[in-house]
């Protein structure tokens, strides 16, 4: 498969790659971009073993780092590509910033915000899932696989 520049493909690679760093430090291997005009603003993976911090999902180390970067709370012109659907923590949060598209690979049916419905998101939110989602989800089988 050939990838076209900035197109969702694109971009889940690169938070692909987040994860896979994720993985090699023995974090659950979620990664994060945040997109704004066509330019990663930010990029994370999750912290929470390294940080001893429960909340430290990709997600929302995505979400500071792109603030800072704009220099402003709002992400409203920012799109969220994320291997993992959102916990229901992270699209509480992303209702905060809100961020006008998150885009997911692969579903997470114990964990996601998909339980509590669209609600939990901005309602000017949009929702893309299932980019790229055999391959999010190939690499967290993998990581789990590995603890067991």
């Amino acid at each position: 498969m050939s990838l076209t520049i900035f197109s969702d493909e694109y971009f889940m690679k690169e938070a692909l790659k987040e994860a896979r760093i994720a993985f090699d430090k023995d974090e659950v291997p979620v990664g994060a971009v945040i997109v704004f005009n066509d330019k990663i603003i930010a990029r994370a993976h999750n912290l929470t073993e390294t940080l001893n911090d429960v909340t430290a999902h990709a997600e929302m180390q995505a979400f500071t780092s792109a603030a800072n970067t704009m220099g402003a709370k709002y992400l409203n012109e920012c799109s969220l590509y994320v291997t993992l659907e959102p916990c229901i923590m992270c699209a509480g949060a992303s209702y905060w910033t809100q961020i006008s598209t998150i885009i997911y690979g692969a579903p997470d049916p114990k964990r996601g915000f998909h339980l509590q419905g669209k609600k939990i998101l901005h309602p000017k939110t949009n929702i893309k899932k299932g980019v790229l989602e055999s391959e999010c989800s190939k690499l967290l089988k993998e990581f789990f696989n590995k603890k067991r």
